[in-house]
């Protein structure tokens, strides 16, 4: 379903920012990758996927670790 908003980086629940944010840097460090606070406009496509590819990997995880009580 497409949005009219051209933002689509929000989060949804503005709480979890920090966790966001947090967990971003952590899997910046563990593949590699220098990122700093601020703009990034400097990482690579494929840095970048990275990034936002293992997030996705380990928020699935966790959904599912509480989908099944644990």
């Amino acid at each position: 379903m497409p949005s009219n908003n051209r933002n689509n980086n929000r989060t949804l629940v503005p709480e979890a920012r920090q966790a966001l944010d947090n967990m971003k840097f952590e899997i910046a460090s563990q593949v590699g990758v220098n990122l700093k606070q601020g703009y990034n406009g400097d990482l690579t496509a494929k840095e970048a996927g990275y990034i936002g590819g293992y997030m996705v990997k380990r928020m699935i995880e966790q959904a599912q670790r509480q989908m099944a009580g644990k």
